[in-house]
């Protein structure tokens, strides 16, 4: 589903930056309301020499040090030689909470994604199909994600416990 999105073809630029925004959250694990305040100055060179995003999360006043993987950094790289953007100091143009996620459900229709896609879907992508998936232990998620407590990371990991059982229900099915 990540991958229809990034090939749609968008003709129309509202929509082209809105999904930008959305894989950029995708593969950053940024809530809505960080992305949108996201300055240049927050993207440093991180403890590796690599680029990192370092800003504290709104809702909870923590840090969130999160390595940038290269698709994030392309969308980076696709919008610094805006003018509006710097002049303001930010990263990317984000709109308005509800209109991102009115623009989210149109990209779904046009990708033949029938979930019900909202901005914050982007958050739980990278905390499960992105990191926790491949691999990534949940205290780095946690870490990630600005989580001041490991049982709410622990909550996406149960998530993908629900998945791993509904796939094995269908491969057990499938022994019948």
């Amino acid at each position: 589903e990540i991958q229809k999105i990034i090939d749609l073809n968008l003709k129309m630029e509202r929509l082209d930056q809105v999904r930008d925004i959305f894989i950029f959250c995708c593969f950053t694990g940024l809530a809505y309301a960080d992305v949108k305040k996201l300055k240049r100055g927050d993207i440093r060179i991180g403890i590796d020499g690599g680029q990192w995003i370092k800003t504290k999360r709104s809702k909870t006043d923590t840090r969130s040090n999160i390595p940038i993987l290269p698709i994030a950094n392309t969308i980076i790289e696709k919008y610094h030689e805006n003018e509006t953007l710097k002049e303001k100091d930010l990263v990317l143009p984000v709109l308005s909470n509800q209109k991102m996620n009115a623009y989210i459900k149109e990209i779904a229709t046009l990708a033949r994604i029938s979930k019900n896609l909202t901005f914050h879907l982007a958050r739980h992508t990278f905390a499960t199909t992105v990191t926790l998936t491949n691999g990534v232990p949940i205290e780095s998620v946690s870490k990630m994600l600005g989580h001041t407590n490991l049982k709410t990371t622990q909550h996406y990991a149960k998530i993908l416990d629900m998945k791993v059982s509904q796939d094995m229900q269908i491969l057990k099915s499938k022994f019948h």
